[in-house]
C-alpha cells in the first residue's frame, strides 16, 4: 500500500486515476468529470483529491482517499472544500496522466501502464477545457470493450 500524489473519481463503478504536477489541473479535472457525469446521467463520485492510497488486491488495483483528505477536494482559491459525492474505494479501470504537452497519438505501448502488478489502460491529456469529456467517451469505450470480453 502507497499513497501517491493523484486524484481519483469512479465513473460508474470504475475508478478513474488522475496523475500530474502540482498545478497540472488534477482537481479541476475531477470536478468537470462529477458535473459532466451528473448531467449525462452517470454515476460519479470522489474517491480521493491530491493523494490518493493504491493497494493491489487480487490482481486489481484499489484507490482509497488519503485520511487527511477524505471527502474533500482543493479548489484554488477557495481552499479545500467537502464534497457530497464521495465513495471510500474504488478499482482502478484507468489511468490519466496530465502533461503540459500530450501526443496527438499515443505511442505504442503508451495506452497502457503498470502500476504496482496491475496493467491498467492509460490516456495523456493536456490542459483543454473538453478533457473530461475526452476521459468520458474514453471510459465509455472500455465499457464497451469489457462488455465484448
Amino acid at each position: 500500500m502507497g499513497a501517491v500524489h493523484a486524484s481519483c473519481v469512479v465513473l460508474g463503478e470504475d475508478g478513474i486515476l488522475i496523475r500530474g504536477a502540482a498545478g497540472s489541473g488534477k482537481s479541476t479535472l475531477v470536478r468537470d468529470l462529477l458535473g459532466l457525469g451528473a448531467i449525462s446521467g452517470v454515476f460519479t463520485a470522489l474517491v480521493g483529491d491530491d493523494r490518493v492510497t493504491l493497494t493491489p488486491r487480487h490482481g486489481r488495483l484499489v484507490a482509497a482517499p488519503h485520511p487527511a483528505l477524505a471527502g474533500l477536494i482543493e479548489i484554488r482559491g477557495l481552499g479545500l472544500q467537502p464534497v457530497e459525492a464521495t465513495v471510500p474505494s474504488a478499482v482502478l479501470r484507468l489511468v490519466v496522466d496530465l502533461q503540459e504537452a500530450a501526443p496527438r497519438m499515443p505511442e505504442e505501448g503508451a495506452e497502457t501502464i503498470r502500476l504496482q502488478g496491475a496493467a491498467l489502460p492509460r490516456m495523456v491529456l493536456s490542459p483543454d477545457p473538453s478533457r473530461a469529456a475526452t476521459v468520458m467517451w474514453r471510459w465509455r469505450r472500455l465499457r464497451v470493450m469489457m462488455m465484448t470480453d
